[in-house]
């Protein structure tokens, strides 16, 4: 037997920023079950000139399946501001939405399966990124300061003292400069970085060790590799465990955007 309940409507406010707010309309016709489906549909409006949308709806489905409950949602809206607002709609809004819409049911899923809540969750990605940012401008730093912008005479003399050729060390210098800008680049791709903790986590051991053999003195030094190194594989630790409870937006099925000119 199907199950329709009876429209109901509702106010809803969103804030902007700077002690502005936008206020709206909406309806929602309830929920309808049919073979074990849930569906809810919604739509919404607004006359706030503020508002890049103007009038919008759309519909969220539960099914069950032999592998679980199944989720899936649409929706769609029209703007405002005319073909101003069609393009920024196209280039930045309607991706940053449907970004946001597949991460945030991706943490509704973390929620419901590890019951991790939601604002642990959101704190955990911020401590992920905060990490990747961090190591990201590490290497990058790294990579074109001392190598490939000014060559600091210690990067040849450490290598010098590892390979005992001057002239090719500084070659090298830069070659590892260029791999180094280009690891850094990669703490700010947005793919799973499990492997690349652990991988960061062996190239900074190797590092203090090379670092102990080209010049065992520098290991009673004021802020030395040792203090340094360990403090970055604490670091890279926590962006570990935070990665564990990281949503992906790789878990939803997004099909191919669609624009159209009404809802």
């Amino acid at each position: 037997m199907d199950k329709v309940n009876d429209v109901q409507r509702f106010l809803y406010k969103t804030n902007i920023g700077f002690g502005l707010s936008i206020t709206g309309n909406g309806e929602t016709v309830g929920e309808i079950e049919k073979d074990g489906i849930r569906v809810s549909s919604l739509r919404f409006w607004t006359d706030n000139p503020l508002s890049l949308i103007k009038e919008g709806r759309g519909y969220w489905k539960y099914s069950e399946t032999p592998k679980g409950i199944f989720f899936e949602t649409q929706y769609d809206y029209v703007t405002n501001f005319g073909r101003i607002g069609d393009i920024f709609d196209r280039l930045i809004f309607r991706p940053l939405m449907g970004w946001v819409t597949a991460w945030s049911f991706d943490a509704l899923r973390i929620w419901l399966e590890r019951k991790v809540h939601p604002k642990q969750i959101l704190q955990t990605y911020l401590v992920y990124w905060l990490v990747c940012l961090a190591f990201s401008f590490v290497w990058i730093y790294q990579g074109l300061i001392p190598k490939l912008i000014y060559t600091h005479p210690q990067e040849i003399n450490w290598l010098s003292s590892l390979i005992g050729d001057h002239n090719f060390n500084q070659s090298l210098v830069h070659l590892i400069g260029m791999l180094e800008v280009i690891f850094g680049l990669c703490w700010l791709l947005p793919f799973k970085k499990d492997k690349l903790f652990l991988f960061h986590i062996l190239i900074i051991v190797l590092l203090t060790v090379s670092a102990g053999m080209a010049s065992p003195s520098s290991f009673v030094h004021p802020f030395n590799p040792v203090v340094l190194n360990g403090l970055l594989i604490i670091c890279t630790i926590i962006g570990l465990v935070s990665s564990s409870v990281h949503p992906s937006v790789e878990n939803c099925k997004r099909q191919k955007e669609q624009f159209r000119k009404g809802v």
